[in-house]
């Protein structure tokens, strides 16, 4: 039997696979921020892949929670990382379809209703069960207020106001990513290059290769 994992998705219009940072945004209950994890750099991928099988990621209520207290392996914060590359996306939970299993989907909208029908609040009142966050009923004066106060407030506060992205602010973002890739893929050419340098071609080569 598949093991069950949270967090997981895939955009119902795209079909893209997704990691659910955050299950709902403070003053907008039916906006949820993800992550295309196909879109992620190898480095990133396997890292937060593997944190989201962790007992730590399974039991926390939101995986941004987790993200924010670990490192990606060139030592930035996962969090922040994701961020200050624009990969995070705020799309509608009704666009979200939860998978636990391959054989298992929930439309996360209707996950959240059922969360907060089972906690005994709204769904309005969800992001109040992000650690740190107030309790409901309390003012929510900053993006800030509604996560672990461990977490340095200027990402957090980046991570809950993310909008949606334009076109031409998609467009940027996969320039940017096709450059860093491109630079990466040079660069481990070059190390591979030191390591077993390519044998240049001998004239009597290069003369049965042209004949």
């Amino acid at each position: 039997m598949a093991k069950e994992l949270k967090h997981v998705g895939k955009l119902k219009n795209t079909g893209s696979k997704v990691a659910v940072v955050f299950r709902t945004v403070p003053g907008e209950s039916d906006q949820a921020l993800v992550l295309n994890t196909a879109q992620l750099p190898d480095m990133y991928h396997d890292a937060l892949m593997t944190l989201i099988e962790t007992d730590q990621a399974q039991s926390s209520f939101e995986f941004g929670e987790i993200m924010f207290r670990n490192q990606f392996s060139n030592g930035v914060n996962m969090l922040k990382a994701v961020q200050d590359e624009g990969r995070l996306l705020k799309v509608p939970t009704s666009n979200v379809v939860m998978t636990p299993t391959p054989t298992q989907e929930v439309v996360l909208s209707e996950l959240n209703g059922l969360i907060a029908e089972q906690k005994g609040v709204t769904v309005d009142q969800l992001y109040t069960f992000v650690s740190g966050a107030p309790k409901a009923g309390e003012e929510v004066d900053t993006a800030k207020d509604v996560v672990d106060t461990d977490v340095p407030s200027d990402v957090t506060a980046q991570a809950i106001n993310t909008t949606a992205l334009s076109d031409e602010d998609l467009a940027k973002s996969y320039r940017s990513q096709a450059d860093a890739m491109y630079k990466e893929a040079a660069r481990l050419r070059r190390e591979a290059d030191e390591l077993d340098p390519p044998k240049k071609k001998t004239a009597k080569s290069k003369v049965a290769e042209s004949a």
